[in-house]
């Protein structure tokens, strides 16, 4: 069992930047695949990046790539995705979710978060 804890939304104009933290519970955290999925208000949730269990391998969706990064810490139970030039389509709740595949897709998820909001305001 895995419990995921998310910090670090909030409010940021446009080419701003936020990085989200994602704590995770459990002596197993460096056996998962860490990934981050958003979801904006009437829209579905989206892939926007993974990172394998040790660090070596990384994802992202097309829409964030050059601009977000992720990185875990696996001494810390820690993932981290640090969002750099913020646009006003990056708004939504982003959640962290840890699965045993290296993955992008959401069923393969396991175990998530309760979500951060994030607002890029224009």
């Amino acid at each position: 069992q895995v419990q995921l804890v998310e910090s670090g939304g909030g409010l940021v104009q446009a080419g701003g930047s936020l990085r989200l933290s994602c704590a995770a519970s459990g002596r197993t955290f460096s056996s998962y695949t860490m990934g981050w999925f958003r979801q904006a208000p009437g829209k579905e949730r989206e892939f926007v990046a993974a990172i394998s269990w040790s660090g070596s391998a990384a994802s992202y969706a097309d829409s964030v790539k050059g601009r977000f990064t992720i990185s875990r810490d696996n001494a810390k139970n820690t993932v981290y995705l640090q969002m750099n030039s913020l646009k006003p389509e990056d708004t939504a709740v982003y959640y962290c979710a840890a699965s045993g595949f290296y993955s992008n897709i959401a069923s393969q998820y396991a175990y998530w978060g309760q979500g951060t909001q994030v607002t890029v305001s224009s």
